[in-house]
């Protein structure tokens, strides 16, 4: 029995050690693009895409990171799914193509945010480091190409502080589908900006050469490019736990007659649906849903008890 716990242990040392000496994938590399003719781009209404930022700087070679590369984060080496462009703070930031707005606020290290669907291409673009202090296009507005949204943000405004300033600059990228496709929180979150996967295998595509070759396939993109437990496990789990817990408080609550405590179960609920819905977090529909049914269930419980306190007292007032 010793001896077959010491083989089982050697194989697991060899596999582990083996799995730690594989090299790493190797990706394709950024593509350049000539950016040739892109500054007609923004005054061609026949062109359905145009670069952010006034065409002339693009032109003038501004990337300063580019999609693809790979780097490392606080979470281990990651990939870029965006191209940077650095610019002086209070830079007019335009809509790349036409579309509808689906998220404009704060977003932790991206400062104000900005995510457009373009479902005539099946695509969302977003804009990141925006500045929060400057005016910026609301949520939920049509937008035509060419449109200003937004505004570069200063160094301690567009995710970084006083202590940790960032270098002004856009964080542009664009991505297969429409922002509802994917989740709020996970490796395929909508607003991610790096990444542990080979970005083009999550949908993200390079915006320099999509907003070059002025083309949008027959019907769009394609969407996401894998199904839907791939992208939304993390959700659902939170969704799960969320669903299991709230059932269990329920059921306890509920038979000791602790409608009271409920209802304070259902107040924390809302809180942290409120803070999910904020950040996009879809499982924040549902936490919400389960606390609004909590509030009910709990005013109707102590509806109830009030109900029976009073017949009680009645009861003992005619004896």
């Amino acid at each position: 029995m010793h001896r077959t716990k010491v083989g089982i242990c050697l194989i697991l040392l060899i596999l582990l050690v083996t799995g730690c000496g594989q090299t790493r994938e190797i990706f394709p590399p950024h593509e350049f693009v000539k950016f040739s003719g892109s500054e007609n781009f923004a005054e061609n209404n026949s062109l359905p895409f145009q670069f952010p930022l006034d065409d002339n700087r693009i032109y003038k070679g501004i990337i300063s990171c580019h999609f693809v590369v790979d780097g490392m984060t606080s979470r281990g080496r990651e990939y870029h799914a965006a191209e940077d462009y650095c610019q002086n703070p209070g830079t007019p930031v335009y809509a790349m193509a036409d579309g509808k707005v689906s998220f404009s606020g704060p977003m932790g290290g991206y400062g104000w945010l900005i995510i457009i669907n373009h479902p005539q291409a099946n695509i969302y673009s977003l804009y990141g480091h925006l500045s929060p202090s400057r005016w910026e296009e609301k949520r939920g507005t049509e937008v035509k190409k060419g449109d200003l949204i937004g505004h570069i943000g200063d160094s301690d405004e567009n995710g970084g502080s006083e202590k940790s300033p960032l270098i002004p600059h856009l964080h542009f990228a664009i991505r297969r589908g429409q922002r509802a496709y994917y989740p709020g929180m996970g490796e395929w979150r909508w607003p991610a900006g790096w990444v542990g996967n080979y970005p083009v295998d999550m949908g993200w595509m390079q915006p320099s050469k999509i907003v070059m070759n002025q083309t949008i396939p027959e019907g769009g993109y394609t969407g996401p490019p894998k199904g839907f437990i791939f992208g939304w496990w993390l959700e659902v789990l939170f969704v799960f736990l969320y669903l299991t817990g709230g059932i269990c408080a329920l059921i306890f609550f509920y038979k000791k007659s602790k409608q009271q405590f409920l209802m304070l179960y259902s107040g924390i609920f809302i809180v942290i649906a409120w803070v999910l819905l904020r950040k996009g977090a879809f499982s924040g529909y549902m936490l919400l849903g389960i606390g609004v049914i909590f509030f009910v269930i709990g005013v109707k419980g102590l509806l109830s008890i009030i109900s029976k306190k009073r017949q009680k007292g009645r009861s003992n007032g005619e004896n």
